[in-house]
């Protein structure tokens, strides 16, 4: 779970204007973030509606980034607008009465004037979770990904190495991705094993449609032995995305962490998914700070 950063106290006047929440979700049971006119069950729909019955008015809300079918969040942000003014408690335990067992709001507060879920961001932090067991997961089905073959982390990660930095990430993007630019910049991105879990922790300005999950999938055609350490940058360089291979399952993809200036007020990111939490240090879970010049550019992400 998040990691409480403030006590939910009823001392705080919070809303009459920008309010932001910190929440997360198990992704199985939703066509995705993105409200969807045909009806289906999606996080951005039954947020709303929670929040509307706190807040008592229809709420628009704008999130640091859409997650697809099937992704899970352990570190989302929102924000929206209201005329209603609440405590922190009355939001963040309202909306949780309000919402169903998947989704679990822990924090709520006022967002800076300029505040923007996702414009503010700096960065966005995904894991991306193998079992890598001779065994299907039984218990953890649909929130890991599965490879019975071994996977050689060490391999992965010297792979992987190729991506960080300013690239064009055509070859990692979804055919139909809608961003305006294929131009990343990729912060960091480490493959480790902690147990029989095999993770992907990766970092950047923004991401692509599918990009994770792309690079996950050629990580592990990687780590099996399949292609060498060195396909991964002959893959980044050709951006044909033919090239890099199948697209790792959704039910592995968390996202983790978002990052803003710290005048923005968000609580930082306890990095999850809970599971794995315990076997992470703290220096494993803190961010690094971005080193490329943050340019508050719409982006698709």
């Amino acid at each position: 779970m998040f990691l409480e950063p403030q006590p939910l106290t009823t001392d705080n006047a919070i809303g009459n204007g920008r309010v932001a929440i910190a929440f997360e979700y198990d992704g199985r049971d939703f066509h995705g973030w993105q409200f969807q006119k045909s009806g289906v069950r999606s996080v951005e729909g039954e947020l709303a509606k929670a929040v509307a019955k706190v807040a008592n008015h229809p709420v628009d809300l704008v999130c640091a980034g859409r997650t697809d079918a099937g992704v899970h969040a352990s570190h989302q942000i929102v924000h929206f607008e209201t005329s209603s003014i609440r405590n922190r408690r009355s939001w963040v335990m309202g909306i949780n009465t309000a919402l169903p067992s998947d989704i679990a709001v822990h924090w709520a507060g006022n967002g800076a004037a300029d505040f923007h879920a996702r414009f503010s961001a700096t960065y966005r932090r995904y894991r991306y979770v193998i079992y890598n067991h001779a065994v299907r997961p039984g218990i953890l089905r649909g929130q890991v990904s599965w490879n019975f073959r071994p996977l050689d982390e060490h391999k992965m990660h010297q792979a992987a190495q190729a991506l960080v930095g300013e690239h064009d990430f055509s070859a990692f993007r979804a055919a139909g991705c809608q961003s305006r630019s294929p131009i990343r910049f990729l912060e960091r991105i480490s493959v480790s094993r902690k147990a029989e879990f095999v993770v992907i922790d990766v970092q950047a300005n923004a991401f692509l449609h599918h990009m994770v999950r792309n690079i996950a999938g050629a990580l592990m055609a990687v780590g099996t032995g399949e292609q060498s350490a060195n396909w991964i940058a002959d893959v980044l360089a050709t951006r044909d995305r033919k090239k890099a291979g199948v697209t790792g399952p959704a039910q592995g993809l968390y996202l983790v962490d978002v990052g803003y200036p710290a005048e923005c007020g968000i609580p930082e990111a306890d990095c999850g998914p809970a599971f794995l939490r315990p076997w992470f240090t703290p220096e494993e879970n803190r961010p690094i700070e971005p080193t490329h010049i943050h340019r508050k550019q719409r982006q698709d992400v």
